[in-house]
């Protein structure tokens, strides 16, 4: 870990060998049109150094288990995830937190699954697909799964699935339709009224809310017309969510995400492995060009340490010295990544 390494990442994957297996024996190679990447503890560690993180949460990415069509399988899965989550953290003690897996639809299996992991394993939070196999977070009957969260002031990761539809030819899943699930899910939360029916729940939004804070008064006032609630009120609710800054800090989104969001309630996210070093760097390079440092130091750690006391009671421990040649070269990567940020802006070329 190097000495400037800092940030805490809400949005980092693991993809676990057996994890793997399991998809593969289930014809399943990639994530959202995007491939399985290589994944180890040493190369996370590698990434979080060359992008100043001192501690990342790291969950499992779709499809999670909800390939899995027998209750049973899934729930075993979940449990190994969660336990492998567990360990890694134990392994490299302030450098990992996790969100749990949870067997979903099931949310029965799923409630007693937050629980143990929750209560024994000392997860961070949960992760939650925005939908699975076509039925979406804040549908009817999951209303168990929410008591249980909301008993323990639970952090939910919403993460985006592949859309309940035929993909489109020519558009990968994670390019746009991510995007629409996770709003999706959002909508429906707020048109349900989970937010405010289980209030100690805290959700993470990934993406940046997906669109969320760019049509969030278009959706607001779509609700409040089809309940009868106040539009001021629906957008209270849309504002309760933390987004995540993974592959969103774009002079284009990252402006829209800071003037809706709350204060406090922007994290910083990498979305490694599945979006690979170099795409976090350029995301990385639009907090660090476009932010004054009192919102950089919010966006990179304070605010995830608001939402998570023990990263900031525990700070990670010291590591070896990085390597003269291996900080120089870091050195060249983050200052490459800086001038392709700024080369791709509009009006630059």
């Amino acid at each position: 870990m190097s000495r400037s390494a800092h940030r805490i990442d809400v949005h980092q994957h693991i993809v676990p060998a057996f994890y793997r297996e399991e998809l593969a024996e289930a014809g399943i190679a990639d994530a959202g049109g995007r491939a399985l990447p290589a994944w180890s503890p040493e190369s996370a560690l590698r990434l979080m150094d060359l992008l100043g993180t001192a501690t990342s949460i790291v969950s499992v990415s779709t499809p999670g288990t909800s390939f899995l069509t027998e209750p049973a399988d899934a729930a075993d899965l979940a449990r190994r995830l969660n336990d492998h989550s567990a360990a890694l953290a134990g392994d490299h003690a302030g450098r990992f937190g996790f969100f749990a897996t949870l067997p979903m639809p099931g949310t029965d299996a799923s409630a007693a699954e937050a629980v143990r992991a929750l209560d024994d394993l000392r997860a961070d939070g949960v992760t939650l697909l925005a939908s699975h196999r076509g039925t979406y977070l804040g549908a009817e009957g999951q209303d168990a799964l929410w008591r249980t969260l909301d008993d323990r002031g639970a952090v939910v990761f919403v993460h985006p699935a592949e859309l309940p539809v035929p993909p489109v030819d020519g558009i990968p899943a994670f390019a746009a339709d991510f995007l629409l699930d996770t709003t999706r899910a959002a909508y429906l939360l707020v048109r349900n009224g989970i937010p405010r029916r289980y209030p100690g729940i805290r959700f993470i939004l990934s993406h940046a809310g997906g669109f969320v804070p760019y049509s969030s008064h278009r959706m607001a006032l779509t609700i409040a017309d089809d309940t009868g609630r106040s539009p001021l009120d629906v957008l209270d609710d849309f504002r309760s969510f933390y987004f995540d800054t993974a592959l969103s800090s774009s002079p284009a989104a990252l402006p829209s995400l800071l003037a809706f969001a709350r204060p406090g309630h922007v994290l910083f996210g990498s979305d490694w492995p599945f979006a690979p070093a170099p795409a976090g760097q350029y995301f990385a390079s639009g907090l660090d060009e476009h932010l004054t440092p009192e919102t950089r130091r919010a966006v990179d750690r304070a605010n995830a340490e608001a939402l998570f006391p023990r990263l900031a009671t525990t700070p990670p421990p010291p590591s070896p010295a990085v390597p003269g040649p291996v900080r120089l070269r870091q050195a060249a990567q983050r200052s490459a990544a800086r001038l392709v940020f700024k080369l791709l802006q509009p009006g630059t070329g």
